[in-house]
């Protein structure tokens, strides 16, 4: 019997793989010539949702490459920001040399270590016109009952309470502060924002002035925050301008049985052997605002800090920086309250325009009610800005 595994010398599985594949091209090509089938494949190729990043995967080496370009540029322009935050803090310290003699006399008049002259104490309110005309017509008839009770009226030095007050006022900072901590905080006299100098790594020192008290000796407690101010080598697309980095507090030098960071509790121990009872007093971290001058250090060993950690680092952070920016340049603002009005009506101007967006988008919903779209080519009518 003849052999028929081969024909003409070509193996019979390998003509039946050539007859297959050509026929499977054919019927690929007829299908690929389907209308419909070309439309349902582009619709299941729109319906995929592309990324970024997978839309670069598919761009030529040589687009590539100049990306990578343009990201060696972006580096060099984030550099250069560096450089420019830099001069800013230069001309913040400046500006403070100018700042500070004003400061220095906000200090002596919350003091009460020189009276203002009247020039100095002269304001014009915004209802100053309304309060003089009511003030006339109560004049005429309490004018001796007021002259006795201005002469009764106690007049304190200077300003009680001054920070005592922002800090009451500043939801930020009342959070931090305990009940026992109230009587230390009225003893503070001045809060002042250092600079760090030319030449020197960018940062901050804020002071906190307080007069002789009963709770501790130092004069002044002192925290002080590292800035940086340049791109992350491993990711230096993610700069923003200068941030705090980490913060050292100062020891506060507490008198015997003052110091309210601390509390003492008494534990009940009992002996092993002898089963004797014995009772010990020991000391352990009480919540209070001076815990500020205690900060937790930030990780600089490569270990990561867990999430409350971190979360207390960047309020500590946050708080530092409310200090520098809001607290000590705008501090009477903050002690009237008129500071904290004036960003409550911020937030709620947000809220407003919210709303207002919500009215439009229902007034269109309305509109398009009253009106039902129109054909193509039909006039559309101009609605009223």
């Amino acid at each position: 019997m003849a052999d028929n595994s081969f024909s003409d010398g070509v193996p019979s599985d390998s003509l039946e793989a050539a007859k297959s594949a050509t026929a499977t091209e054919k019927l690929t090509d007829q299908v690929m010539q389907n209308p419909q089938v070309l439309a349902a494949l582009q619709e299941r190729l729109d319906s995929v949702s592309h990324t970024p990043s997978s839309y670069i995967e598919t761009l030529p080496k040589a687009v590539k490459r100049r990306i990578n370009a343009l990201k060696q540029l972006q580096v060099k322009c984030a550099h250069i920001e560096a450089k420019f935050y830099e001069e800013v803090h230069d001309l913040e310290r400046k500006y403070a040399a100018l700042y500070q003699p004003l400061f220095d006399k906000r200090r002596e008049f919350v003091t009460g270590d020189v009276e203002p002259t009247d020039a100095e104490s002269e304001w014009h309110s915004e209802n100053e016109e309304e309060d003089k005309l009511a003030g006339d017509m109560k004049n005429k008839a309490v004018i001796a009952e007021n002259e006795a009770a201005t002469a009764e009226e106690p007049n304190p030095k200077g300003i009680p309470e001054f920070w005592f007050t922002i800090f009451r006022n500043v939801d930020m900072l009342s959070e931090l502060v305990q009940e026992y901590d109230e009587p230390i905080l009225k003893h503070l006299q001045d809060i002042k924002v250092i600079f760090s100098e030319p030449g020197q790594p960018m940062s901050f020192i804020l002071e906190f002035h307080f007069e002789p008290n009963e709770y501790f000796t130092n004069t002044v407690l002192t925290k002080t925050y590292k800035m940086k101010s340049e791109p992350d080598k491993a990711d230096p697309f993610s700069f923003e301008g200068p941030e705090i980095v980490d913060c050292d507090g100062c020891t506060i030098d507490w008198k015997k049985g003052k110091n309210v960071t601390v509390k003492t509790i008494k534990k009940k121990q009992k002996h092993k052997g002898r089963g004797t009872v014995r009772t010990i007093t020991k000391q352990v971290p009480n919540d209070s605002f001076f815990n500020f001058f205690n900060p937790l250090k930030a990780s600089g060993d490569g270990e990561s800090l867990d999430e409350d950690s971190e979360f207390t680092l960047a309020s500590d952070f946050e708080i530092g920086h409310f200090f520098r920016e809001r607290i000590v340049p705008r501090a009477v603002l903050y002690f009237t309250g008129e500071a904290i009005e004036d960003e409550d009506n911020f937030e709620e101007g947000e809220e407003g325009e919210e709303e207002e967006l919500e009215g439009d988008e229902e007034a269109e919903e309305d509109d398009a009610d009253v009106n039902p779209k129109k054909e193509p080519g039909q006039p559309s009518e101009c609605k009223q800005q």
